[in-house]
């Protein structure tokens, strides 16, 4: 039987390498020239990774089939990584909804003890369910533009690419012929957040709804409440220094309240999302070094999103308060995290570091020049651009296109392991998760820190 690793890294594969050849033999996708097969590989994994770095420009290089094509393919890798992160909350003890709860039957193995089948399923209803309101929603508000029939295609398109994160958009500058309207960022805005927190937080929010409802006693679980406070803590401060780094800058010809709407939508949309209101080549320094500061941190657990996680970065920042204070152990509301979730904690940190740097300097060698390269004005597009791609975000300083043949397979590599990746290095915790007895230990011997 294969490994969880296994299955994890060939089922993204596997629809990536379909997802290739559909795009290079499938009649009817493109109103040109089709794509090269290095472009077609690129494309194929943005979408399969819900990453929506491209290097042609979706709305005019694809026709409708071609963006119909696009869509299965996020919709496909959306659905995959949200079941397959779920399943893997599941067996580390996260609370999951009542009708998900029993899939876990054992903390030990991923892929032995959920039942897959169930678990589809109820992934499945829950997705389109959500994406199908926030269709109709941006249906309603794009009728006065597109028309009754005109409207429904941006509406069922834009609704499943916020939701999966994907940051696809079907207009040529993603959404920035929409700055001034306050509906549609709002309504896209929720897609992401709803997409980015995760399944198992969706479950449990309706868990504690139902329960108030019937008036029953309810606490909400570590894993929801960090969740929710470190999202609403990241969103609420992204869109105050947003704000104000770009009041007189890129919202310079807004009407304030269009400034604070798309300042909060700069703050959601960072998190992994992908779509954008300004032109981040012309942002100041400050916004875009914000923005891989939040592209780094990402979503949460058993979402769409990509990123270290919510979760992730919040345990460390607890973990460094702790020990300021002297204390061995963190603690959230009366509940001690195990330590061993602190070392997974801090070895995804130690990983996900390690990846990026390495994507960065492969930047600077592939796109930057070698030795002798004295012209640094182009470093920050480079590292926004491997920080975007290795968190799924999508967000790019308008590099991606440029990319040399080298630059494209660094950026398939760092979204693929971006998305794979952290679904197979928590699998490899929760099966190596049970300590080994041992008959004894070395001795002890310090070493110098600090």
């Amino acid at each position: 039987m294969k490994s969880p690793f296994a299955l994890v890294t060939m089922s993204f594969a596997g629809l990536i390498v379909v997802g290739t050849l559909g795009l290079m033999v499938l009649p009817g996708l493109y109103t040109g020239h089709g794509l090269s097969w290095l472009d077609a590989f690129f494309t194929a994994t943005s979408a399969v990774c819900v990453t929506g770095l491209i290097v042609v420009d979706t709305a005019t290089y694809f026709t409708t089939a071609g963006q119909v094509y696009l869509l299965v393919l996020i919709q496909l890798g959306g659905i995959g990584i949200v079941t397959l992160a779920t399943a893997v909350m599941s067996t580390i003890g996260a609370r999951l909804s009542l009708s998900v709860e029993d899939l876990a039957r054992d903390t030990a193995n991923a892929s032995t003890h959920v039942d897959y089948r169930r678990l589809v399923r109820v992934v499945v209803a829950a997705t389109i369910a959500l994406e199908l309101v926030g269709a109709v929603l941006l249906w309603a508000l794009w009728v006065p533009e597109f028309g009754w029939t005109g409207a429904i295609w941006p509406a069922v398109f834009h609704s499943v690419s916020a939701f999966c994160n994907a940051g696809f958009s079907i207009f040529s500058d993603s959404l920035m012929g929409f700055s001034a309207h306050t509906g549609i960022l709002t309504v896209v805005s929720i897609l992401i957040i709803t997409g980015g927190v995760g399944f198992v937080v969706l479950a449990e929010i309706g868990r504690g709804y139902r329960a108030r409802r019937a008036a029953r006693p309810f606490r909400w679980s570590t894993h929801t409440q960090l969740v929710l406070f470190t999202s609403a803590i990241l969103v609420v401060g992204g869109t105050i220094l947003f704000t104000m780094f770009e009041w007189n800058v890129s919202l310079s010809n807004m009407t304030w309240l269009d400034r604070v709407v798309n300042g909060f939508f700069m703050s959601v949309t960072a998190r992994t999302a992908g779509f954008n209101t300004i032109d981040y080549n012309t942002a100041g320094n400050n916004t875009d070094f914000l923005t891989i500061i939040l592209m780094s941190i990402g979503g949460s657990p058993g979402s769409t999103a990509g990123g270290l996680k919510t979760t992730t970065a919040a345990l460390i920042g607890l973990v460094a308060w702790s020990r300021i204070r002297g204390q061995a152990h963190v603690s959230i509301r009366h509940r001690t995290v195990p330590e061993e979730t602190i070392s997974r904690s801090m070895g995804l940190f130690v990983i996900f570091f390690g990846i990026v740097t390495t994507g960065i300097f492969l930047f600077t060698s592939t796109e930057m020049g070698w030795v002798g390269q004295t012209d640094n004005s182009s470093f920050l597009p480079f590292m926004f651009e491997a920080v975007s791609a290795l968190n799924t975000v999508g967000l790019s300083m308008g590099v991606t296109a440029d990319l040399s043949p080298a630059g494209r397979i660094v950026t398939i590599f760092l979204m693929f392991v971006g998305r794979v990746g952290p679904i197979t290095v928590a699998l490899g915790f929760v099966q190596s998760g049970k300590t080994k007895s041992v008959r004894f230990k070395n001795s002890y011997e310090d070493v110098g820190i600090g």
